[in-house]
Order: C-alpha cells, then structure tokens, then sequence
C-alpha cells in the first residue's frame, strides 16, 4: 500500500489547549460499532474449530458482560496516563451513552512498567517505593506505595499547589491511593482502583478489570493455540504486514513499529511472552519443530500443537501445561489488540500511537484469520498545565528569521552594491572568495553596532529565559489528574456534545441488532 492509497490519516495531537482528534466522525464510530457487533456475531469462522461467535460470547461471559449488548473497549497500560489517553474514557463515555452500549476500561499489567512517575513542572517522583521499579518485568509484581510514600507524595503535591491558581484532582486521587494501598495486592491494582473511583466521580461509567487474569481464560487459550499451531504461517503474514507498513510510511529502522518474528529451520517465534511466574522472569516465546510436530518445550516437558485439535480441548490442555510449570503466555502489542478486536470488543477505541500500529494488525486479521478487519477508532485531547491556558510559547523561527533580516540589512545599499560585484566576478575564483569574505567581514562589523540588531540580541536572551521558564508547563504529558475537576469535566462534556449530534436511533438501532442476533441463535441450535 502507499501513503496517497492509505484509508488512515496521518493522525496528530493537537496543538492547541482543549482540542479534539476523533477519527473517524462520530456518527461513523456509532455505526460502525453497531455494524461490527452485527459482523462478528454472524461470522461462520473457525478458529481452532470453534466458531468465532461462539468464542466472543464465551469471552464475555467470562469477562461477566453481556453479549448481546454493543461493547466498547478501552486498553491501556497500568499507569498514570495523560490527559490525551483518558480523552479515550470521555469517547468511550459519550458513544456508549447513545447506543446503549456497555464499556470496559482493560489495564494492563502484564506489559513492562512504564509512566509511574508523579510529576509537574520541575518536579518528579516515582508513585511507589518498590525497590524493584526499575527492573521489574512487568507492572504486577511491583508493590503498591507505603502509606509513607502516598504522605509524602501527598505533602510534596499540597505544597506546589498551594502556588497554583487551581487545586489539582491528583490530591483526591492520593487519597483514594492511600485507602486502597492498603487491601489491593500491587501497584497496577491500587492505581486502577484509585482511578476507577475518580473517574466514577467526574460521571464517568465503565466496568475496569486487569488484564492478567484473562490470560489464564479458556476462549483466550483457544485463539493462543490456534496461532501456536500455525506459527510459521502466522509469522510469515505478520513480517510480511510489517513490511508493508514500513515502506507505506518509508519506515528504515527493522524494529519499528515493531521486530519481526524469527522464522528459523527447526523453530519459530510467536508473538507472545513466555512469562516465568515462579522466577519472575520473560523471554520471547519460541515453538520448536521436534519429532515431525510442532512443540512449545518446557526444559524436557514439552506441548504438541495440533492444527485438527479440538479448541476447547486444546486451550485445556494447554493451561494444564502451563500451570505445571508455573508459565503464562501473554500477548505482546499486535496480539493484544487482535485479541480484544475479535473476542471481546465491538469498537476498539486507539489513541495516535496504537492506531497507527493497528493498521498492521488490520492486515493480520484479513490475511490470517479471513475476516475483514472490525473497525476501531482513534482519539485524543491535548490539555496544557492550566497555569499556560491561554498563553503560547514564543515563535523561535520567527525569532531566528528577525536576526537574519536584520544582520543583512545592517549595511544599507553596501551589501547591495558588494553582491553585485560579486556576481560580475568569476565563479569559484579566488577573487569571488575574498569578495564574499569581505561582505560578511563588513556585516558583521554594522551588526555590532546597529541598535535594531542590538535590541534583537536582548530579545532573544529574554526568549531563551521564557523558553527554559515556561517550556515544561506546555508538556502535555503530565497525569490527567494534575488537571482541576473543572477542566476534566470540561473535556467530558466536549466529548458528549460532539456525539449528541449524532442521527443514530440508539434504541431502534440496539432493537435491531438484538432482533438479528436472537434469530442468528435460533437458527444455529441451542448454544452449550
């Protein structure tokens, strides 16, 4: 594919304080949640030889949700995330509220840690005082803070705000961290709760899990087995869509978006984690091709991967074998995202970052599973250290472009008058060269005593003291919780009023994919 072909913006954060990127047009999001939920549920697609519908509705009656209610899905991991991220919640929110659907909040604590510092301009602390922060291999095993900690944070934050024209909602959330630290067993939990609380108090609605259990959930294991199976084949379409994506967007770097997958003779990386629980440790995951089948081998114990092998016996067996050891299989960025798109969710909702890696596993899910892609959608806000609100940082280019019309229009008609003796002279000769050099030997000295230029000088000092003052409050990076209440619910209410217009019938819209999927189960039998 090529840029100019490409069905997906090149998508960019807004620059301005509380904007908006909702991609695609909010009445397009509720349709097309509508019509995925229509799609998925009719699909006659084995996968391990179990229907993909059947495997939704397994997932979600696992998950405790309803299957034949529209779902909305955000994913993202376990940490304190920016303004732009929990923009997603709002949209989640917004959509929801006009096609009746449910939404789930999933937050992931099988990925590495990351973002777990508490910061604002100038200052910075990690949320928690696990020793082990730096190092851990996924967010799970890190021990939430010591109400030590928390009052300390606390202390820290209450100070800095009391210089700030606003209170920040982070100090709530401090205080809620403190309530849960001491009954939640780790960091990823104790933050989820405290947020899930805030959220609920800025009227957000959403059901919040952790990802991690899901690993060990049977429809889970059936599609991990199902790509197990075929790892050569499944690797060998992944690459291929990772190629693709790498020359549409003129992408040198192998590694980016992400590595490929290692086909070698005798093994195959799959895209998976190969997490040790009792060692606390992870590798990549790798099958190996032993005795004329493919195997996933646990020191001298090994699983056979069976293509013709029932699903559900298959993912059953295959918790078997990693509880024996003591193994989980968790999926790396693509897997996860292809798993929640076909087992779970009905709208996937992306920030920049993830829809742009989504477009590959798009091409995953056509090439492999044989199902056009459900669609998902992107979005984010930007919202600035309220203390900039309304201000901007100063134009360097503009800056830099003032000096050089000013240096060169130092001397007056001199410079005029040498440029043209210049060009009479030959090119490249000597002469030309010492002209040249004599110009500028003579713009230089004008500049150093032409008052505009001298002004200039001062203002660009002045400019490079603003920067360095002022540039860390335009971060819009920062904890969505360091934003007073006023400006979050300000945000949420942006988002409602974008999907108020919408001309979706929520209720006859909702009527009729209830009606369709009632008569897809009457036709099909009674489900176990």
């Amino acid at each position: 594919m090529s840029q100019q072909s490409s069905p997906y913006p090149d998508w960019k954060a807004p620059s301005e304080d509380s904007k908006l990127l909702i991609w695609p047009q909010p009445d397009q999001i509720l349709r097309h949640t509508l019509a995925n939920h229509d799609l998925l549920a009719a699909a006659s697609l084995p996968i391990g030889g179990i229907d993909l519908p059947e495997l939704r509705r397994r997932q979600r009656q696992w998950l405790g949700l309803d299957g034949d209610r529209p779902l909305l899905v955000v994913a993202h991991q376990a940490e304190l995330y920016h303004a732009g991220v929990w923009a997603k919640l709002a949209l989640m929110h917004a959509a929801a509220a006009r096609i009746g659907a449910d939404t789930l909040l999933i937050l992931v604590d099988s990925d590495v840690p990351k973002h777990l510092q508490l910061r604002w301009p100038l200052w910075s602390q990690p949320i928690t005082d696990d020793p082990s922060l730096g190092n851990a291999p996924w967010s799970a095993l890190l021990a939430g803070p010591t109400p030590g900690h928390i009052h300390d944070l606390k202390s820290s934050l209450a100070a800095a705000a009391g210089a700030w024209p606003f209170v920040p909602a982070a100090l709530e959330f401090l205080e809620q961290l403190a309530r849960q630290s001491i009954d939640q067993p780790n960091l990823p939990a104790t933050i989820a709760s405290a947020m899930h609380w805030l959220d609920g108090s800025l009227g957000l609605r959403h059901q919040s899990i952790l990802a991690s259990p899901i690993w060990s959930s049977q429809p889970y294991l059936a599609l991990v087995h199902h790509l197990l199976a075929r790892a050569v084949g499944f690797a060998e379409i992944y690459n291929d869509a990772l190629r693709s994506y790498r020359a549409a967007h003129r992408i040198r770097t192998p590694a980016r978006p992400m590595p490929d997958l290692h086909i070698l003779t005798n093994s195959c990386e799959v895209p998976f984690w190969l997490d040790d629980l009792s060692a606390q440790t992870r590798c990549r995951a790798y099958v190996q091709h032993v005795g004329g089948a493919w195997k996933l081998s646990i020191g001298g114990d090994f699983f056979v991967l069976d293509e013709k092998a029932d699903g559900w016996s298959a993912a059953a067996d295959l918790s078997q074998f990693l509880h024996r050891h003591n193994l989980r299989l968790s999926p790396r960025a693509l897997t996860l995202t292809l798993f929640l798109r076909l087992l779970v969710t009905d709208q996937f909702i992306h920030g920049i970052g993830g829809g742009r890696y989504d477009q590959v596993t798009d091409a995953v899910i056509a090439r492999f599973i044989g199902i056009s892609p459900p669609t998902f959608a992107v979005t984010t806000a930007t919202l600035y250290f309220p203390t900039v609100v309304g201000t901007s940082l100063p134009c360097l280019p503009c800056l830099a472009h003032e000096g050089h019309r000013l240096r060169h229009g130092a001397s007056g008609a001199q410079k005029m008058q040498l440029v043209r003796e210049i060009e009479q002279a030959p090119r490249r000769s000597p002469q030309r060269q010492q002209m040249f050099l004599r110009m500028h030997d003579r713009l230089a000295a004008a500049a150093r005593t032409h008052p505009a230029i001298a002004d200039w000088q001062q203002r660009v000092a002045d400019t490079n003291r603003r920067m360095a003052d002022e540039s860390p409050l335009f971060d819009r990076e920062f904890f969505y919780a360091l934003q007073p209440r006023e400006r979050l619910a300000s945000l949420i209410e942006l988002y409602q009023s974008c999907f108020a217009a919408s001309s979706i019938n929520a209720t006859a819209e909702t009527q009729r994919g209830t009606e369709f999927r009632r008569e897809e189960k009457r036709g099909s039998g009674p489900l176990s």
